[in-house]
């Protein structure tokens, strides 16, 4: 520094170093940082940016945030003074079906200006992480229990029991690839071989929201020693009169055999269903390949069904699970009719079936009939010519008794509904250009010989 006294005026030269200027120089023209990209994986969010200027050192980045409604904008935690092109702020609590706006700027001894994000909703950028895959081995079969990536996750508070999973395994001895779709989070695979190393990977999807996830790693197990006793197969259920009949296949005699039941929408649920099943009642320590249990044991709904076998000394493992609909395997008991012959025509009156002590059937579901009648002109259970004509009958959902009236029986009647506004309405048609028959229910009393019928039954 030179200091010239000239009279009353003070001249000050300073020396200033050249990287002294550069750095004031570029702190004034510093550039906004480009191309942010939000990644949301699970509950993990990651922001991801690029510098516009490499030649310029010492640069620091911070986000702000402002959710929909504010004016204002916050610091965003975990993004603040970032030396780096990667920040995470997970740890920030939003809520993850609303709408955020980011924005971001480089900072040295001047500032940048901002640079807008534009705004998203967490949920509908999120991914799907890999799941945790945990594996136990049998003689020919794997157990797969599987959970999303994170425990108690925020982002799919509302969705971990709409998860699906689908996964790809194969034998570490060939490679050649299987892929199984749409399972639950407790999954078993079957028919396997004994003393084989098999490896897999998974991956979960949420279809109702559109997401499909990413593979987790790939795990290896090897199954056991094959076991002494095979499980049952071939497990089937049968209706008889009002019970169950459980039937299933057994290499062996002399063995003893219990089944177990589990609701089936438990699959959906994440965890162990190990105590979840249940005994069945009349299915325990059976020495036949079969049993029998009453109807009643079970409420309307879907089932599991596994059987185990067992010597007095050893124990084989669990059969295939098999799915049991109580409504498929249903038992329905014969309907109530009354029928009048006149000199043309049938007059038939259909009722609810009825349980013991004459108290009619609860049923959830419609029903049809199907009546068969036949001329009874003689003694021979054949006839050369088609003798049996049908005519199907169905309910209406409010399980309304209706009466019918069938006439001209030489021709063969068949049933047509037609969708009206109104009410539920049957068409009768024949194969002849005469009429089949009129139709009459509670409601309507313009027929005489519907009025007739009525009173033949109350």
């Amino acid at each position: 520094m030179m200091v010239v006294l000239l009279g009353a005026t003070t001249l000050v030269l300073v020396a200033v170093a050249p990287w002294v200027l550069s750095a004031a120089a570029g702190g004034k023209n510093l550039k906004s940082p480009q191309k942010v990209e939000v990644d949301i994986i699970d509950d993990n969010f990651i922001l991801r940016w690029n510098r516009s200027d490499e030649s310029v050192g010492n640069v620091t980045f911070s986000f702000d945030y402002q959710k929909t409604g504010m004016d204002n904008w916050i610091k965003l935690s975990g993004c603040q003074n970032i030396t780096s092109t990667k920040c995470n702020f997970s740890s920030l609590k939003l809520n993850v079906y609303e709408e955020i706006k980011l924005r971001i700027r480089a900072e040295k001894e001047n500032t940048s200006s901002w640079y807008e994000v534009d705004s998203f909703t967490p949920f509908r950028k999120a991914q799907i992480g890999p799941p945790e895959v945990h594996l136990e081995a049998e003689d020919k079969a794997i157990v797969i229990h599987i959970s999303p990536g994170t425990k108690d996750s925020v982002m799919w508070a509302l969705d971990g029991l709409s998860f699906t999973y689908s996964l790809v395994i194969w034998k570490n001895s060939s490679g050649v690839e299987e892929r199984i779709e749409n399972i639950y989070s407790r999954h078993k695979i079957y028919k396997l071989s004994p003393e084989t190393t098999y490896c897999l990977k998974v991956k979960a999807a949420l279809l109702t929201s559109w997401k499909i996830g990413v593979y987790s790693p790939v795990h290896c197990i090897k199954t056991t020693v094959e076991n002494e006793l095979p499980p049952p197969e071939n497990i089937e259920v049968s209706v008889q009169n009002q019970n169950y009949v459980l039937k299933w296949d057994y290499t062996y005699a002399n063995m003893t055999f219990q089944v177990q039941w589990l609701h089936a929408f438990l699959k959906r649920n994440p965890g162990n269903h190990l105590y979840k099943w249940k005994q069945i009642p009349d299915c325990e320590n059976v020495k036949t390949t079969q049993c029998v249990f009453p109807q009643n044991v079970f409420q309307k709904g879907i089932y599991l069904l596994r059987v185990q076998a067992s010597d007095g000394n050893n124990t084989s493992f669990w059969s295939e699970e098999i799915k049991f609909d109580t409504e498929i395997q249903a038992f329905l008991l014969p309907p109530v009719f009354n029928i009048r012959s006149l000199s043309d025509s049938f007059h038939i009156y259909i009722g609810a079936p009825k349980q013991s002590g004459n108290t009619p059937v609860i049923q959830d579901y419609p029903l049809i009939y199907e009546i068969i009648f036949w001329e009874n002109t003689s003694n021979a259970e054949y006839f050369s010519e088609q003798p049996l004509k049908n005519l199907l009958l169905s309910t209406s959902e409010e399980q309304i008794e209706k009466c019918f009236i069938i006439e001209n029986i030489s021709t063969i009647a068949t049933v047509e509904e037609t969708n009206q506004t109104d009410e539920d309405h049957k068409k009768y048609s024949s194969q002849t250009s005469q009429d089949s028959g009129n139709y009459s229910n509670e409601d309507e009393s313009e027929s005489k010989t519907s009025e007739e019928l009525q009173q033949d039954f109350v």
